[in-house]
């Protein structure tokens, strides 16, 4: 047990005499997308100095990528997040929750620890630990140069320093929800499209453009289709929500910078975009939004765990009904009561129905736990992909937060008169990892280089009171990792 409070040996010695390292290599497929600070990018395409969200919820810099052929089992892993598939030994940061009536309690699950677990280690119902993104910048002001074309005498200007308040914020919701933008010759302008009984949403819109960008907007009905649309006709207005947020449903995002801004401003951003694209049923009770742009629903989802709110996203493929095609789109779920509260302050709803809901997730202050609902073996040959980060050494997907590789331990040695008088170790991997090289150090330590190259895996698991069958290779890994050490410093000194 101490070597599980209190390890020993751990660091490294600079003027060792040799130095081995060993450990599992662990992967993902290539199409797994990792978060970036601009956004969800598939692993195959990441590259040297691009920043990853670590598992504080802070960015990182890549250091270095891999690729290499892989043949045999991968684990398919789902959660309301999304689903991952990764090698056997990949370590995911999760919550193992004990099979007794006792941790089938909320109450009792809350009060496990997190720590760092191989993929074959978890099972459905135990936890992911996904961290809520805890970067923040409060931007005040955009700038926005604005260049006349030739010929253009007429397009009206709008200021060059915009406030970023609540009511820009709000709009830009409107817009990625139910905006769009025409350029046409001499016809350029954004507009935005509500239900007819939406009035209030659109009189919300003008009067954001005329106070904040001194520009009239237009609003029309069209009764044989329900709708109401708003019309800014202006080039700049274009241009601006055009850089900023993207064209065409299937293409908008939000900008990076408007990620970090803090809690309380992205509150009128999540406001304009539910009231877009979303619904809240205060009866149900349950609320949702659908968008058929992949990124901007993983961003929504990151905006809404900033706000302690749970969601749930999944896939709904292309379809034609009623002779209507409608194409791949992306659903986020809310139905935990705390998390509808929550939302419904935003939303300005009032809420206050009393019928139960399940709660099966939660936060504290860094990360949302969320259970899993299905793990799978599969077979699987092709290419699969990892990265190393700097200082953290980990990383998130869409819907695990993972360690930057495997179990590795580096091993350095001094050696006198034959003897191992110095040895440290650098372990990065789950708890019994970090144990067993601390044991198999203190085992070491002070013998003949022929003693210690007799050391099992065996004998270090027993010191330390037996390992879990599914832990044996940590002992196994520790133990060669200090044989190759050694095996290092008999080449070196062969001749001598």
């Amino acid at each position: 047990m101490q070597e599980f409070k209190h390890p020993k040996n751990l660091g490294k010695i600079d003027d060792a005499d040799a130095v081995a390292e060993e450990g599992n290599p662990v992967c993902l497929i290539p199409e797994t997308k990792i978060e970036t600070k601009t956004g969800l990018i598939e692993i195959k395409k990441i590259k040297k100095r691009d920043l990853v969200l670590d598992h504080k919820g802070t960015y990182n810099e890549v250091s270095k990528t891999f690729k290499r052929d892989y043949k045999g089992k991968i684990i398919k892993i789902k959660s309301k997040l999304g689903t991952n598939f990764l090698t056997p030994e990949h370590q995911i940061f999760a919550v193992k929750v004990p099979k007794t009536y006792h941790f089938h309690l909320y109450k009792n699950k809350k009060k496990l620890f997190p720590d760092w677990f191989h993929a074959n280690e978890l099972e459905k119902g135990d936890l992911i630990a996904y961290p809520i993104l805890q970067e923040k910048k409060n931007k005040k002001y955009i700038s926005f140069e604005q260049k006349r074309k030739k010929f253009d005498f007429k397009s009206k200007k709008i200021p060059d320093k915009i406030k970023l308040n609540n009511d820009f914020l709000r709009f830009a919701g409107y817009y990625l929800s139910e905006g769009n933008i025409r350029e046409k010759v001499g016809k350029t302008y954004l507009g935005l499209t509500f239900n007819l009984k939406e009035d209030f949403l659109a009189d919300d819109a003008i009067k954001i453009i005329k106070k904040n960008l001194g520009i009239e907007a237009k609003k029309k009905k069209r009764e044989k289709r329900n709708t109401l649309i708003v019309e800014v006709n202006n080039v700049w207005i274009s241009r601006l929500f055009l850089k900023l947020f993207g064209k065409g449903a299937k293409n908008k995002r939000i900008p990076s910078e408007f990620m970090i801004l803090p809690e309380k401003k992205q509150k009128s951003l999540l406001y304009g975009l539910w009231m877009g694209d979303g619904y809240f049923n205060p009866k149900k009770p349950k609320a949702g939004y659908s968008t058929i742009s992949y990124e901007l629903s993983q961003q929504i989802k990151t905006l809404l765990m900033r706000q302690k709110i749970v969601p749930s996203i999944y896939a709904e493929n292309e379809k034609t009904v009623n002779g209507v095609k409608h194409q791949k789109s992306y659903r986020i779920h809310v139905g935990e009561r705390k998390s509808l509260e929550r939302l419904a302050k935003i939303l300005k709803i009032r809420f206050n129905v009393q019928k139960p809901t399940v709660t099966d997730s939660w936060f504290d202050s860094n990360f949302l736990f969320i259970p899993i609902t299905n793990t799978e073996k599969i077979n699987y040959k092709g290419k699969v992909h990892n990265i190393e980060v700097r200082n953290k050494h980990s990383f998130t997907t869409e819907s695990l937060t993972l360690h930057n590789c495997g179990d590795m331990m580096k091993v350095y040695l001094k050696v006198k008169n034959n003897k191992i008088t110095e040895i440290k170790v650098e372990t990065f991997g789950c708890v019994s990892a970090i144990a067993t090289s601390s044991k198999a150090t203190e085992m070491v330590k002070g013998k003949s280089l022929e003693e210690a190259l007799k050391l099992t895996e065996k004998e270090v698991a027993d010191a330390l009171d037996g390992l879990p069958p599914i832990k044996m290779h940590c002992s196994l890994l520790a133990v060669k990792a200090i044989k190759k050490a050694i095996e290092n410093y008999q080449e070196k000194n062969k001749e001598k």
